[in-house]
């Protein structure tokens, strides 16, 4: 199996984190210490390149802001809601933006605690989640489906997330395990 079977979420998360990300810098600041690493001097209004995880802290404390075309929006998902159920008919998987997986859960956490803050969020959480839900699932029975069917195309295994390729190897190793098995050509 490939090295993406041997991937964890957590794993796929800390290289996201890792992972370069702009952000715009709200205010002007000198050099500052985030977890320890020296950052700046920043300029207002000028965008920063950095780990994700120094971003976030930036955007914590109210120094700066993500791009919106780097973070997952409500609209952002309903699009690729929308292209992977009604867009990509049969078993055509259609690609992910980079990072989908880590970015889906942080948006959904994010929105799940801005709904418990706010009862008129609450709505569209519970929206996003379903989405999100269907999503995964729509992808989850195409994913097996071409696992279990196909031999493996490189086409295929492009469009798939880090995440998802771990899955259609496990799945295309079992049931490939499974077929030698019933037809008695196991490894002797």
């Amino acid at each position: 199996m490939e090295e993406y079977s041997s991937l964890s979420s957590r794993d796929l998360d800390f290289d996201y984190e890792d992972s370069p990300i702009r952000v715009v810098v709200l205010s002007t600041l000198e050099e500052i210490s985030v977890g320890g690493m020296l950052v700046g001097p920043l300029d207002e209004g000028k965008e920063l390149e950095t780990k994700f995880w120094i971003a976030e802290e930036l955007v914590k404390a109210g120094y700066a802001r993500f791009r919106e075309e780097d973070v997952l929006t409500y609209p952002t998902l309903n699009k690729l809601h929308w292209r992977e159920t009604k867009l990509s008919p049969g078993l055509q998987i259609s690609p992910l933006p980079e990072y989908f997986y880590p970015k889906l859960r942080r948006y959904l956490r994010a929105a799940r605690e801005k709904a418990s803050k706010e009862p008129t969020a609450a709505s569209q959480y519970l929206q996003a989640d379903r989405l999100a839900e269907d999503i995964i699932n729509c992808r989850l029975r195409k994913i097996v489906s071409l696992a279990a069917t196909s031999s493996k195309s490189t086409a295929i295994v492009q469009a798939l997330s880090k995440e998802e390729r771990g899955v259609f190897e496990k799945v295309r190793y079992t049931v490939t395990d499974w077929e030698r098995k019933i037809l008695g050509l196991e490894k002797k």
